[in-house]
């Protein structure tokens, strides 16, 4: 147990959710590379790490959220019910046929920069009015549903809370980001806790780092419990168009961030 890494990832959790979770994102994926780079996580230890953060630094945002009454309403039901399953699958798959993060970093490189860019684009350039707009309409229940089945088992697989891939998604959908910031959270602390817990599971009857780092987790998700909470009573103060552009450009860094690593 060494307690400097303790504080830094203290630090790193506080300042990653701060900045993310008005948007909907626990920061987990912003997280990953600082666990592997600089607290020397393991893989893939690194996974259920990762989501023992997003149980333990969730309830701050979701307090948060809760106490300003932006939790209720369908999407945080749809989202949890995609998810859920979602990610007790990507945990079987990360555990039995350890995929390798190379092709899984060119993706989310291929979805997100292109994704955050256009979001960004349209934010600052809207469409004129005279013109019919061209974002598709909000997703349906059921393609909502199949969008949370895929970022459960994509969040299962490589630890992140999903709300990195929900945001950008249907904010560019058109369901304001208000919205989707405290629904993304909610699916994101559910399916971190089933996840965490299958890991724990399975560390039982395989070998090899299983399970999660738990000091390490505890430490990091400390800090996002009281920077997710802080980022979450910041959100009301900022009005939507800074929020899709905050959104916009969490979503361009951390398909820069993932290219970077993809290409080296």
């Amino acid at each position: 147990m060494d307690w400097s890494m303790g504080l830094l990832g203290f630090a790193a959790g506080l300042s990653i959710s701060v900045a993310t979770a008005p948007v909907g994102v626990s920061g987990a994926v912003f997280l990953l590379p600082v666990q592997v780079s600089l607290l020397g996580v393991p893989s893939p230890a690194v996974t259920p790490t990762n989501l023992l953060y997003n149980v333990v630094a969730g309830p701050g945002a979701l307090f948060g959220h809760w106490r300003a009454g932006r939790l209720k309403g369908p999407l945080t039901r749809l989202l949890i019910a995609g998810t859920l399953p979602g990610v007790v699958l990507g945990a079987l798959i990360r555990v039995f046929a350890v995929p390798g993060p190379y092709v899984f970093r060119l993706l989310v490189a291929a979805f997100l920069l292109p994704l955050g860019l256009w979001l960004g684009l349209r934010t600052v350039r809207p469409a004129p009015t005279r013109t019919p707009p061209r974002a598709p309409g909000p997703l349906s229940a059921r393609g909502t549903r199949l969008l949370a089945l895929a970022v459960g088992v994509v969040g299962g697989v490589y630890g992140i809370g999903g709300g990195s891939l929900l945001g950008p998604i249907l904010a560019g959908r058109g369901t304001p980001v208000a919205t989707v910031a405290p629904a993304a959270l909610a699916a994101t602390f559910v399916t971190s806790l089933a996840g965490a817990a299958t890991y724990t599971l399975l560390s039982l009857t395989t070998t090899g780092a299983v399970a999660p780092d738990w000091f390490l987790g505890l430490s990091c998700g400390a800090g996002g419990l009281l920077g997710g909470y802080l980022g979450a009573r910041l959100q009301p103060r900022l009005p939507e168009t800074a929020l899709r552009l905050l959104l916009a450009t969490l979503a361009t860094a951390i398909g820069t961030l993932y290219a970077v690593q993809a290409l080296r």
